[in-house]
Parts: structure tokens; C-alpha cells; sequence
């Protein structure tokens, strides 16, 4: 049987989902099989989001961006949303059980010095590690039960 895909949308698919789509990977493992894709792709992966992973040890500099209607012929188990746009267009998946719902600020958007610019990135992929981590101890408590 197919692993459980979980599916993480944005609206860009350049920052947010990538970061939570490799923290979840790493956090589960090859329990799930974990993507990411957005309502409108920037086409892009955003150099500072691949930096402030690669600082925490996650390498995401092979992910690329995804139109959703990539994953509209595939059974998606969950779908989450980490910004508020891709939670209004977010249309229903083939076998969707779950969808939640975690926002994030863009760290897209965030001006001033590359330094600064990095702050922000460093404390949205936090934010995003925290939640991310506790939803992946709870996947994997519930499969161990």
C-alpha cells in the first residue's frame, strides 16, 4: 500500500512550503510521502529559504515549484495550508481525509539587508519547525498505537 501523501500549499510555493516540506520529511522519515505546490507558482525556490535550511541541516535546494493541479489526479491523504490565499483557493483532493490550516508570515517579503532579510527567514522556519514537529510526533505516535 501507498504511503500517505501529505500535501502543503502556498500560494508562491517559493518559501513557506519548502521550508515545511522539508522539515516534515525529515521529522517522519519515510513514513509519509510529504510534497509541497502552490495556486501560483513563482517558479522558483527562494535562495534565502535554502540557506536558513541548510543551516538547521536540511538540504531543499533540489525542490522546485509545483502547480497544485499537479496533485489533483493523486490521492492526498492531507492537505495543509501555511498562508491564507492558498487556504481560500484550495480546491478538494482525490482521498483528502485532512486539511489543516497553519499560517506564516511570507518571509518573501521581508526588506532591509540580506542580514536582516535572513532574521525573518530564520524565525518563520522556526515557527514552521515548531508546529511542523509536533504534527509529526503526533502522526508518528498514532501510527505506533
Amino acid at each position: 500500500m501507498d504511503k500517505p501523501l501529505v500535501l502543503i500549499l502556498c500560494t508562491g510555493n517559493s518559501c513557506r512550503s519548502h521550508l515545511a516540506e522539508g522539515i516534515l520529511r525529515a521529522a517522519v522519515g519515510d513514513r509519509l510521502r510529504v510534497a509541497s505546490a502552490g495556486s501560483k507558482p513563482a517558479g522558483y525556490v527562494h535562495p534565502l529559504a535554502i540557506k536558513v535550511m541548510a543551516e538547521i541541516g536540511i538540504d531543499i535546494s533540489s525542490h522546485h515549484s509545483k502547480y497544485l493541479g499537479e496533485f489533483l489526479e493523486q490521492s492526498v491523504e492531507t492537505v495543509i495550508t501555511v498562508c491564507g490565499n492558498a487556504d481560500q483557493a484550495c480546491p478538494m483532493f482525490p482521498g483528502q481525509v485532512n486539511r489543516h490550516h497553519w499560517g506564516f508570515d511570507d518571509p518573501a517579503h521581508a526588506t532591509g539587508t540580506e542580514s536582516e532579510q535572513l532574521a525573518v527567514f530564520r524565525r518563520v522556519r522556526d515557527e514552521i519547525k515548531r508546529v511542523f514537529d509536533a504534527y509529526a510526533a503526533g502522526r508518528i505516535d498514532q501510527a505506533q498505537r
